[in-house]
């Protein structure tokens, strides 16, 4: 969705698609960096993106996603701009591929505290936006985890190295359904082994039964609960 903030870069990272999407990006003459190679995966593309990037703040959007409304970058960067936090992220809704005012799962996160990721917990990756300083200092994502990186970033931001973070309690993301991880049952439970291996990569030590335990509430309380204005 257009968005009324009006210092943006954008960047396109493109997987050497066949297909008529450099063309059409092409039309666009707001969009300032454009880059169609065949990459290692989606992450190999972020990690791109990222080298790519000079603004402060970098977050990412991808393909089947848009913002929820025009205000989301606006409400994103007056948090960077009215405090010192490095990290902000809000809530998701995944949506029907038909029929994106149809909700399927309302992703509601909370403020981080030292530990969630233990339970399970973790914002939701396309809301997660960071100032670019701290890719610097603490890496990008791990070419590692195919499936799981974004988790593991995440994690290793938060929980290893404690970047000071802000909840926006607000939906900047409505999510096609239909993503890679959320393909199959297969998938999730592949990310998830990912994220294990995560833990024990970042010397982090959790109960496989909470993690577990954990886990299975917050996605079940994703498809009961609802926004109060969606």
């Amino acid at each position: 969705m257009e968005q009324t903030y009006p210092t943006i870069e954008h960047i396109i990272v493109d997987g050497g698609s066949s297909d008529e999407t450099i063309n059409l990006v092409h039309q666009f003459p707001h969009i300032g960096k454009i880059i169609s190679e065949k990459d290692n995966g989606i992450y190999d593309a972020m990690n791109k993106g990222i080298a790519m990037a000079t603004g402060e703040v970098i977050g990412f959007i991808n393909a089947d996603d848009f913002y929820a409304d025009p205000e989301v970058l606006s409400s994103v960067m007056r948090v960077f701009d009215e405090s010192d936090t490095d990290i902000c992220y809000g809530d998701l809704c995944y949506v029907k591929q038909s029929d994106t005012t149809a909700i399927v799962r309302y992703w509601r996160s909370s403020k981080f505290k030292a530990g969630l990721f233990f339970h399970g917990w973790c914002p939701p990756h396309p809301t997660f936006f960071v100032r670019r300083a701290v890719y610097e200092r603490c890496g990008s994502f791990d070419l590692e985890f195919s499936i799981g990186a974004d988790v593991e970033l995440m994690m290793r931001f938060l929980e290893v190295h404690g970047v000071r973070s802000f909840y926006l309690p607000k939906i900047l993301v409505r999510m096609r359904m239909g993503g890679t991880t959320n393909r199959s049952l297969a998938n999730v439970i592949k990310q998830n082994k990912e994220i294990w291996r995560a833990f024990r990569k970042n010397e982090l030590s959790p109960s496989l039964i909470t993690f577990v335990a954990g886990k299975l509430f917050s996605r079940s309380r994703q498809f009961i609960s609802r926004p109060h204005r969606a």
